[in-house]
Protein backbone atom coordinates (compact mmCIF):
# COMPACT_ATOMS: atom_id res chain seq x y z
CA UNK A 1 0.00 0.00 0.00
CA UNK A 2 2.09 3.01 -1.55
CA UNK A 3 0.39 5.77 1.38
CA UNK A 4 1.34 3.03 4.23
CA UNK A 5 5.02 2.95 4.82
CA UNK A 6 5.13 0.74 7.85
CA UNK A 7 3.35 -1.59 6.20
CA UNK A 8 5.21 -1.85 3.23
CA UNK A 9 8.10 -2.16 5.24
CA UNK A 10 6.49 -5.37 6.78
CA UNK A 11 5.24 -6.42 3.28
CA UNK A 12 8.47 -5.93 1.13
CA UNK A 13 10.59 -7.79 3.81
CA UNK A 14 8.18 -10.79 3.85
CA UNK A 15 8.36 -10.69 -0.22
CA UNK A 16 4.31 -9.76 -0.06
CA UNK A 17 5.36 -6.36 -1.87
CA UNK A 18 6.67 -5.97 -5.94
CA UNK A 19 6.42 -2.91 -6.50
CA UNK A 20 8.26 0.04 -4.59
CA UNK A 21 6.79 2.79 -3.76
CA UNK A 22 9.73 4.78 -4.97
CA UNK A 23 9.72 3.45 -8.18
CA UNK A 24 6.30 4.30 -9.28
CA UNK A 25 6.27 8.34 -7.52
CA UNK A 26 9.52 8.81 -10.10
CA UNK A 27 6.86 7.61 -12.91
CA UNK A 28 4.21 9.75 -12.26
CA UNK A 29 3.35 12.47 -10.25
CA UNK A 30 1.05 12.10 -7.68
CA UNK A 31 -1.75 14.82 -8.63
CA UNK A 32 -4.14 13.48 -11.18
CA UNK A 33 -4.43 13.90 -14.63
CA UNK A 34 -7.97 15.25 -16.53
CA UNK A 35 -8.96 11.60 -16.95
CA UNK A 36 -8.12 10.10 -13.60
CA UNK A 37 -10.01 13.47 -12.31
CA UNK A 38 -13.00 12.32 -13.31
CA UNK A 39 -12.50 8.96 -11.76
CA UNK A 40 -10.96 10.21 -8.42
CA UNK A 41 -14.32 12.84 -8.00
CA UNK A 42 -16.24 9.97 -8.82
CA UNK A 43 -15.42 7.23 -6.59
CA UNK A 44 -14.92 10.62 -3.64
CA UNK A 45 -18.32 11.39 -3.58
CA UNK A 46 -19.84 7.69 -4.17
CA UNK A 47 -17.63 6.23 -1.48
CA UNK A 48 -18.72 9.16 0.73
CA UNK A 49 -21.92 8.91 0.39
CA UNK A 50 -22.47 5.35 0.98
CA UNK A 51 -19.62 4.41 3.96
CA UNK A 52 -19.02 7.76 5.49
CA UNK A 53 -18.68 5.90 8.67
CA UNK A 54 -16.97 2.55 9.94
CA UNK A 55 -20.66 1.43 10.84
CA UNK A 56 -21.15 2.11 7.48
CA UNK A 57 -18.22 -0.24 6.07
CA UNK A 58 -18.88 -3.37 8.66
CA UNK A 59 -22.71 -3.35 7.21
CA UNK A 60 -21.62 -4.13 4.00
CA UNK A 61 -19.26 -6.90 5.17
CA UNK A 62 -16.10 -4.74 5.60
CA UNK A 63 -13.53 -4.92 8.23
CA UNK A 64 -10.96 -3.73 10.25
CA UNK A 65 -7.29 -5.57 9.85
CA UNK A 66 -4.42 -2.72 10.33
CA UNK A 67 -3.09 -0.60 13.02
CA UNK A 68 -3.11 3.54 12.45
CA UNK A 69 0.21 4.27 10.02
CA UNK A 70 2.53 7.02 9.68
CA UNK A 71 -0.21 8.34 6.94
CA UNK A 72 -3.05 8.82 9.77
CA UNK A 73 -5.24 5.64 7.55
CA UNK A 74 -6.32 2.47 9.21
CA UNK A 75 -7.54 -0.19 6.81
CA UNK A 76 -10.63 -1.77 6.31
CA UNK A 77 -10.80 -4.76 4.17
CA UNK A 78 -13.40 -6.85 2.35
CA UNK A 79 -11.79 -9.90 0.57
CA UNK A 80 -15.40 -10.60 -2.00
CA UNK A 81 -14.05 -7.30 -3.87
CA UNK A 82 -10.52 -7.94 -4.51
CA UNK A 83 -11.83 -8.24 -8.29
CA UNK A 84 -13.25 -4.46 -7.60
CA UNK A 85 -14.92 -2.48 -9.92
CA UNK A 86 -15.72 1.51 -9.20
CA UNK A 87 -18.36 1.06 -7.01
CA UNK A 88 -16.36 -1.91 -4.59
CA UNK A 89 -12.93 -0.64 -3.54
CA UNK A 90 -11.67 -3.97 -1.89
CA UNK A 91 -10.12 -1.58 0.62
CA UNK A 92 -11.49 1.38 2.68
CA UNK A 93 -9.51 3.72 4.70
CA UNK A 94 -10.82 5.80 8.31
CA UNK A 95 -8.70 8.30 10.29
CA UNK A 96 -8.43 7.73 13.83
CA UNK A 97 -12.13 9.42 14.05
CA UNK A 98 -13.67 7.22 12.08
CA UNK A 99 -13.51 9.84 9.05
CA UNK A 100 -13.40 7.92 5.66
CA UNK A 101 -10.32 8.77 3.91
CA UNK A 102 -9.42 6.87 0.85
CA UNK A 103 -9.50 3.34 -0.71
CA UNK A 104 -7.68 1.16 -2.43
CA UNK A 105 -9.03 -0.57 -6.10
CA UNK A 106 -7.81 -4.18 -6.69
CA UNK A 107 -7.84 -6.61 -9.97
CA UNK A 108 -6.26 -10.16 -9.62
CA UNK A 109 -3.59 -10.76 -11.15
CA UNK A 110 -4.74 -13.74 -12.80
CA UNK A 111 -7.26 -11.97 -14.43
CA UNK A 112 -4.68 -9.40 -15.27
CA UNK A 113 -0.98 -9.94 -16.52
CA UNK A 114 -0.21 -6.71 -16.66
CA UNK A 115 -1.14 -3.18 -15.25
CA UNK A 116 -4.70 -2.17 -16.04
CA UNK A 117 -5.65 0.29 -17.82
CA UNK A 118 -9.31 1.68 -16.35
CA UNK A 119 -11.48 3.93 -15.59
CA UNK A 120 -8.84 6.36 -17.38
CA UNK A 121 -6.61 5.56 -14.81
CA UNK A 122 -2.90 5.56 -15.67
CA UNK A 123 -1.72 1.99 -15.47
CA UNK A 124 1.39 2.80 -13.65
CA UNK A 125 -0.58 3.94 -10.84
CA UNK A 126 -1.19 0.47 -9.83
CA UNK A 127 1.23 -1.42 -7.68
CA UNK A 128 1.29 -5.74 -7.08
CA UNK A 129 1.00 -7.49 -4.10
CA UNK A 130 2.42 -11.22 -3.84
CA UNK A 131 -0.15 -13.59 -1.74
CA UNK A 132 -0.08 -13.49 1.95
CA UNK A 133 -2.02 -14.36 5.04
CA UNK A 134 -3.62 -11.63 7.61
CA UNK A 135 -5.24 -12.25 10.84
CA UNK A 136 -6.57 -10.41 13.74
CA UNK A 137 -5.81 -12.19 17.65
CA UNK A 138 -8.30 -11.34 20.24
CA UNK A 139 -6.78 -10.32 23.94
CA UNK A 140 -7.82 -10.59 27.19
CA UNK A 141 -9.68 -7.18 27.00
CA UNK A 142 -10.90 -7.69 23.74
CA UNK A 143 -8.53 -5.39 21.63
CA UNK A 144 -7.62 -7.05 18.24
CA UNK A 145 -3.22 -7.21 17.59
CA UNK A 146 -2.68 -7.70 14.07
CA UNK A 147 -0.32 -9.82 12.57
CA UNK A 148 0.59 -10.61 9.05
CA UNK A 149 2.19 -14.20 7.71
CA UNK A 150 3.85 -15.26 4.13
CA UNK A 151 2.95 -18.00 2.38
CA UNK A 152 6.59 -20.14 3.64
CA UNK A 153 4.92 -19.16 7.52
CA UNK A 154 1.67 -20.69 6.84
CA UNK A 155 2.65 -23.60 4.73
CA UNK A 156 4.56 -24.56 7.52
CA UNK A 157 2.13 -24.36 10.09
CA UNK A 158 0.37 -27.23 7.66
CA UNK A 159 -1.90 -24.65 6.16
CA UNK A 160 -1.48 -22.53 2.50
CA UNK A 161 -1.77 -18.78 1.70
CA UNK A 162 -5.43 -19.40 -0.48
CA UNK A 163 -7.53 -20.68 2.27
CA UNK A 164 -6.02 -20.22 5.75
CA UNK A 165 -7.60 -20.75 8.38
CA UNK A 166 -7.82 -19.84 12.31
CA UNK A 167 -5.96 -23.42 12.90
CA UNK A 168 -3.50 -22.67 10.74
CA UNK A 169 -2.78 -18.93 13.16
CA UNK A 170 -2.44 -21.08 16.05
CA UNK A 171 -0.17 -23.84 14.87
CA UNK A 172 2.12 -21.00 13.74
CA UNK A 173 1.89 -19.88 17.36
CA UNK A 174 0.31 -16.72 16.65
CA UNK A 175 -2.87 -17.55 19.17
CA UNK A 176 -3.24 -19.93 21.79
CA UNK A 177 -6.30 -21.47 20.71
CA UNK A 178 -8.60 -20.93 17.66
CA UNK A 179 -11.37 -18.93 19.82
CA UNK A 180 -8.57 -15.92 20.00
CA UNK A 181 -8.32 -15.76 16.11
CA UNK A 182 -11.15 -12.87 15.14
CA UNK A 183 -10.26 -13.28 11.41
CA UNK A 184 -7.96 -14.62 9.17
CA UNK A 185 -8.27 -13.97 5.37
CA UNK A 186 -5.79 -14.68 2.02
CA UNK A 187 -4.41 -12.15 0.36
CA UNK A 188 -4.00 -12.42 -3.03
CA UNK A 189 -2.11 -11.84 -5.97
CA UNK A 190 -3.12 -8.23 -6.78
CA UNK A 191 -2.79 -5.02 -8.81
CA UNK A 192 -3.79 -2.37 -6.28
CA UNK A 193 -4.60 0.92 -6.87
CA UNK A 194 -5.17 3.99 -3.82
CA UNK A 195 -6.87 6.85 -3.93
CA UNK A 196 -7.65 9.37 -1.66
CA UNK A 197 -11.01 10.13 -1.23
CA UNK A 198 -11.03 13.95 0.70
CA UNK A 199 -8.95 16.72 -0.63
CA UNK A 200 -5.21 16.52 -0.75
CA UNK A 201 -2.91 19.47 -1.52
CA UNK A 202 -0.35 16.76 -2.47
CA UNK A 203 -2.39 14.78 -5.20
CA UNK A 204 -5.54 12.39 -4.99
CA UNK A 205 -2.29 9.50 -5.71
CA UNK A 206 0.22 11.00 -2.96
CA UNK A 207 2.02 8.91 -0.02
CA UNK A 208 0.46 11.77 2.25
CA UNK A 209 -2.12 14.06 3.18
CA UNK A 210 -1.68 17.04 5.00
CA UNK A 211 -5.32 17.39 6.10
CA UNK A 212 -4.70 13.88 7.93
CA UNK A 213 -3.16 13.99 10.95
CA UNK A 214 -1.06 10.62 11.86
CA UNK A 215 -1.75 9.66 15.31
CA UNK A 216 0.78 9.49 17.98
CA UNK A 217 1.58 6.03 18.16
CA UNK A 218 1.79 5.83 14.26
CA UNK A 219 3.48 8.90 14.24
CA UNK A 220 6.04 7.05 16.58
CA UNK A 221 6.71 3.98 13.91
CA UNK A 222 7.89 6.90 11.17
Amino acid sequence: MKHRHALFALLLTLGFWTTAPAVLAAAMAPKPSASERIFVDRVSRDLTSRFSTTAAAARAGDYRYTDPDESGAISWVNPRYWQSDAAHPSQLWYDVSGRLIGADFSVLQSQSAAAPSMWGVASSRWTTFEPHVHYGIKGPDGKLTFGALGPKSISKAGGTAAHPTAQDIVRANKAKNVDDVAFVFAFPSIWDLQVWVIPNPNGAFAELNPNVKPSKSSQSQM
